[in-house]
């Protein structure tokens, strides 16, 4: 990327595979610009297209699921589905760690919401004991958590459905296209698709484009097309999105080569940091936190890699809680084996200079 015009090596992107710059993805969207630049209007009145209903069929497939919804963006994703399906008088359990979108949607629903220590099924649990008092539960998880990296676990959290007779929701943003054994996502790689009641990810990490969309029963589609505000009430996604976003799944699905480059990059990253002594939360996700404690050491530390040529944002409150601040590291499969090792010796050299804990507490 460039910055200033100077060229730095981004190690902050969600673009994991490397489609971004795909030239399938590009002309793809090139092709599409005949239809418009923009879709001109809501999916319920002017705007949709058939290139839609094929991107919606392509998801569903590649989810296993019976049916799909596609939404502008993955924000509006969620809080569109979580404020249709609960509301007052319903249940939400939520993780402490799920990304703001989803902490959004369960707000906007007037549901009561509980929240249960991170990944703590104990926890999760004991916080169902009136679940009779509720019409309705939701549970909510992120699959792979976009600050720390790590995986939900979903198989655990599925028996907690099926013991409280409630539904699953599971925002995959992060595992789309990077998890399971043909980048169908966490669902996959935990071999629960069919016990996650509404499977949510997004086309704008591992896919390369934009927007947002939900799989799962047929039921369910129809009524979020007809219940879900944030659908029914913004402008279709713009066909080239669309259009690129087909081209992506088609490539994940014929070439699991970038998945497998993908996460041989991580290796190379976490044994790189580990070798300087940095604690890594257990994981091979492509998102590697690294802690660096105050936020001002942690914008120091991002400043100083931006003077060696990376770009890697500081992450601080209120997004990670006070004295967490971090390095988010993003490895790609578009990364190189160079561009990597002198990433991590730069890391590794700049976190150990502050002579402060360093590592990332799960």
């Amino acid at each position: 990327m460039q910055i200033d015009g100077r060229e730095l090596i981004s190690f902050g992107s969600n673009d994991y595979l490397g489609l971004s710059l795909h030239p399938d993805l590009l002309d793809a969207a090139k092709d599409a610009l005949t239809i418009g630049a923009g879709a001109t209007g809501s999916r319920l009145t002017s705007g949709n297209i058939e290139l839609h209903e094929k991107l919606e069929s392509a998801v569903a497939e590649f989810k296993h699921a019976e049916a799909a919804i596609v939404f502008s963006t993955g924000y509006t994703a969620n809080i569109g589905v979580i404020s249709a399906l609960v509301e007052s008088g319903d249940l939400i359990l939520s993780d402490s760690l799920n990304h703001a979108s989803l902490i959004d949607g369960c707000r906007l629903s007037k549901a009561e919401i509980r929240i249960y220590r991170h990944n703590d099924i104990e926890h999760a649990n004991a916080l169902l004991k009136d679940r009779s008092h509720y019409r309705r539960l939701l549970i909510v998880t992120d699959s792979v958590f976009s600050m720390d990296g790590d995986l939900a676990r979903l198989p655990e959290l599925a028996d907690l459905a099926d013991q409280f007779d409630g539904w699953l929701m599971a925002d995959d943003a992060h595992g789309t296209g990077v998890y399971g054994e043909a980048g169908c996502g966490t669902a996959e790689h935990f071999k629960v698709g069919s016990r996650i009641d509404v499977q949510m990810g997004t086309l704008s990490k591992a896919l390369g484009t934009a927007g947002g969309f939900v799989a799962g029963s047929n039921v369910l589609i129809d009524f979020l097309r007809n219940k879900a505000r944030s659908f029914m009430f913004s402008t279709a996604p713009p066909p080239s999105s669309s259009a690129a976003a087909l081209a992506a799944i088609r490539l994940i699905q014929n070439e699991p080569s970038l998945r497998e480059k993908l996460f041989e990059n991580c290796r190379t990253m976490r044994d790189g940091l580990r070798s300087y002594g940095i604690s890594l939360i257990e994981s091979d996700s492509p998102i590697i936190p690294v802690i660096v404690g105050s936020a001002q050491d942690a914008v120091r530390v991002s400043q100083q890699l931006e003077r060696l040529g990376f770009w890697i944002p500081a992450i601080r409150p209120p997004t990670v809680p006070k004295g967490l601040s971090r390095l988010r590291i993003t490895v790609t499969a578009a990364h190189n084996s160079d561009d990597i090792q002198k990433a991590s010796e730069a890391i590794g050299t700049a976190v150990v200079s502050l002579r402060s804990p360093v590592g990332a507490q799960a």
